[in-house]
Parts: C-alpha cells; sequence; structure tokens
C-alpha cells in the first residue's frame, strides 16, 4: 500500500485494486497507530476512528486534491504506480 501523503503525523494511502470491499474510491489513513478509511471526494469516514481535528485536516486535503486523488484511484484500480500528492501545509 502505496503512501501518497503524509502531513502533521498523518498517513495517507492507496491499496492496488482495492475496490472489493468498500465499492467506491476511498483512501487509508493512519494517525498514531490509529486508522481510518475516507471517501472520495466527499470525505466521509466510512470504517475506523481517527481524531475529529485531524479527520477535518484530511477532509481539507481531499478538497484541495480532488482530481489528483481521483487520477491515483484511477491508477490503483489497474494496479499502476500511484504518484504522491502535495502534503497540507
Amino acid at each position: 500500500m502505496p503512501a501518497i501523503s503524509m502531513f502533521y503525523g498523518i498517513i495517507i494511502s492507496m491499496y492496488f485494486m482495492d475496490n472489493q470491499r468498500h465499492h467506491f474510491p476511498h483512501i487509508h489513513v493512519e494517525y498514531q497507530g490509529v486508522e481510518a478509511i475516507i471517501a472520495l471526494p466527499s470525505g466521509e469516514l466510512l470504517e475506523g476512528q481517527i481524531p475529529t481535528n485531524k479527520l477535518k485536516l484530511v477532509q481539507a486535503w481531499i478538497e484541495i486534491h480532488q482530481e489528483e486523488l481521483m487520477m491515483d484511484w484511477t491508477l490503483a484500480l489497474r494496479g499502476a504506480p500511484v504518484f504522491k500528492i502535495e502534503p497540507l501545509h
């Protein structure tokens, strides 16, 4: 599972060909050992947990990088390498 971005202790990743369990675009988020799955492009928390303030940061990042995230999702579904996305500053 390649990490596509990291900021403020948050690691954002995408699995290759990961549409079996959640049948729509999403990212995997890890923060201090806690994991969550967040829908794209809505930013909705699908599974797991993450502190509210960190979730808001991830949702802001998703809003800024929607197009890049959807391009990465398309690549990941095909098993192709995904590209890194600029972190939140």
